[in-house]
């Protein structure tokens, strides 16, 4: 079976490319969103991916996705750093949480540098752009050991053997 990813994506990524460019560059969540349904048929897994600027539908996607999903991909973007709903729901999410952001939140001013939500993912990715969607659903599926064995030898599990 196919391994199963979902994305969830936070408020005001619906404006990407337009919002703060210098920050996050032109290109837009449905550029992302081509580009990682792309990836996923080329790695051989299913991708739901979603976006809302409600705290609310995406908890319900959070708790959806336990039994949809094998891992699951959240940019949660300014909720990161107030949502207590956010991290609850991930807490009943009990397998893979990747954290996501498209800029290196450390470098960032003081209201954009501590997530709260990095205390229940299993790993964080940030300051990549874009490419760090990518870099996030090769890294699921590594951790799912469901690398597909076109991949070159370096990114497959197990790799020291």
């Amino acid at each position: 079976m196919a391994a199963r990813l979902m994305i969830v994506n936070g408020p005001n990524l619906n404006y990407l490319g337009v919002r703060e460019p210098h920050i996050y560059g032109y290109t837009t969540l449905a550029m992302i969103e081509a580009e990682c349904l792309k990836a996923a048929e080329a790695m051989e897994c299913e991708l739901t991916f979603h976006q809302s600027n409600f705290e609310g539908e995406i908890v319900g996607w959070i708790q959806e996705g336990r039994d949809s999903a094998d891992a699951l991909i959240i940019n949660p973007a300014g909720l990161s750093f107030t949502s207590i709903a956010i991290i609850d729901a991930l807490k009943i999410f009990d397998k893979s949480i990747i954290e996501l952001h498209i800029s290196n939140i450390h470098a960032r001013d003081k209201l954009h540098r501590n997530s709260i939500v990095s205390s229940v993912a299993t790993s964080v990715i940030c300051g990549l752009g874009p490419y760090g969607y990518i870099v996030a659903m090769q890294s699921a599926l590594y951790m799912l050991g469901k690398v597909p064995a076109h991949t070159p030898v370096f990114l497959r599990p197990k790799f020291g053997s």
